[in-house]
This record gives C-alpha cells, sequence and structure tokens, in this order.
C-alpha cells in the first residue's frame, strides 16, 4: 500500500487540517501576534514529545528505516534549538503550561508508541506530510510570518517527508489499523490549530 494513497480517503478531513483559517491568517497577515506566539510556544512542547517518540521509534525500527529516522532526529534537535532563538526574538514563554490540544496530542503519541512499529511510522509520515501541506498552503506568508513559513517549506524537509512516505510503504502497514488511526491524527492537528485562538 501507497501510504499517500491515504490522503485521497481522508481528503475532506485532511483539507480542513491543512487549509484551516489559521494558515490563511498567516498567509494574509490577518493573525496576531499574541495568538502566533501562542501558537509557537506549544509546538515547542510537542516537537519535545515528538523528539522522544522518534527516538524510541528508531531504537525499534527495521534497517531500512534507520537512517531516515536518525536524520529525522538530528533535524529536531535542530529545531528545539532555532525554537528556543525565535523565543528569545519574540518574547516567547517556552515554559507556558501545555494546553489541552498539546496534551492530547502528546498522549496520542503515547499511544503510538505501543503500536506496531510499521503504523508508528506511518503516523509519523501523516504528521510530518500535515505539518509540510500547511505550510505549504500559507506560502509565502505575509511580512511579519514570511521568515518562520520559509523555514517549515524548505526543499529538504519535503524530502524527508517523501523519504518517510518510501519507508513507511515499504513496512506494509496494516490499512484497517492506519484508517482508524490518520483520522486521529488528523483531528489532533485541527486541535492544534484551533488552540491558538482559545483563551487561556
Amino acid at each position: 500500500m501507497d501510504v499517500v494513497q491515504l490522503l485521497q480517503r481522508h481528503a475532506g478531513q485532511w483539507s480542513r487540517a491543512t487549509r484551516h483559517p489559521l494558515l490563511l491568517a498567516v498567509r494574509d497577515g490577518g493573525l496576531a501576534p499574541a495568538a502566533f506566539d501562542t501558537w509557537l510556544a506549544q509546538d515547542y512542547r510537542f516537537v519535545d514529545a515528538l523528539l522522544g517518540f522518534q527516538a524510541r521509534l528508531l531504537g525499534r525500527a527495521p534497517r531500512h528505516a534507520q537512517a531516515v529516522l536518525a536524520g529525522g532526529l538530528v533535524a529536531l534537535v535542530e529545531e528545539l534549538s532555532w525554537f528556543e532563538r525565535l523565543a528569545v526574538e519574540r518574547d516567547i514563554d517556552l515554559t507556558a503550561t501545555p494546553r489541552p490540544a498539546t496534551v492530547g496530542y502528546g498522549q496520542l503519541l503515547n499511544e503510538l508508541d505501543k503500536a506496531q512499529f510499521p503504523l508508528a511510522l506511518t503516523m509519523l509520515w501523516a504528521i510530518e506530510r500535515t505539518y509540510l501541506d500547511a505550510w505549504s498552503f500559507a506560502a509565502p506568508g505575509a511580512a511579519a510570518y514570511r521568515a518562520v513559513v520559509e523555514h517549515w517549506t524548505t526543499p529538504g524537509f519535503a524530502a524527508y517527508v517523501d523519504a518517510l512516505a518510501v519507508a513507511a510503504t515499504h513496512t506494509q502497514p496494516d490499512q484497517a489499523a492506519v484508517d482508524q488511526n490518520l483520522p486521529r491524527v488528523i483531528d489532533a492537528e485541527i486541535a492544534f490549530w484551533d488552540m491558538a485562538w482559545e483563551s487561556p
């Protein structure tokens, strides 16, 4: 099964996650800086959780998937450093209390930790593909957000997402399990975008 074909079976939900109003507001400049900073602080926490999840996934990966996962881990470490520099520039509190959407996404990662490797890898690809498609939709971004949008739409990131798709397809994930869990990942992404506009 080519995992990219999964997107066609969940096209409507995928569109809501990758063409969310927050992304449109980033693109046209309608997003308040405070809302974006709220989202960035929570995304920092999510990336930290994703780093742990992916490190454990690498520990149980078959040989063919090790290189792409290891490369992704290095990128996540660098991503956390980038967030920390951005927080200084924008005066963002990265120790802000996790919001319900952040907690819920972390709980989903914990569940995927216990899943069979093919399913966990496929859901990692779905997470990263959602991110890439979402920020590609927001590109080039309003002037205030353009540098951040460019950071998340580089050719290198796109190549990484493609490599994850190849590795996930090679593992032959169970289609029923994927169809059950992919909507959960997409819903978590939608909730994460929604969270930026919620009151503290």
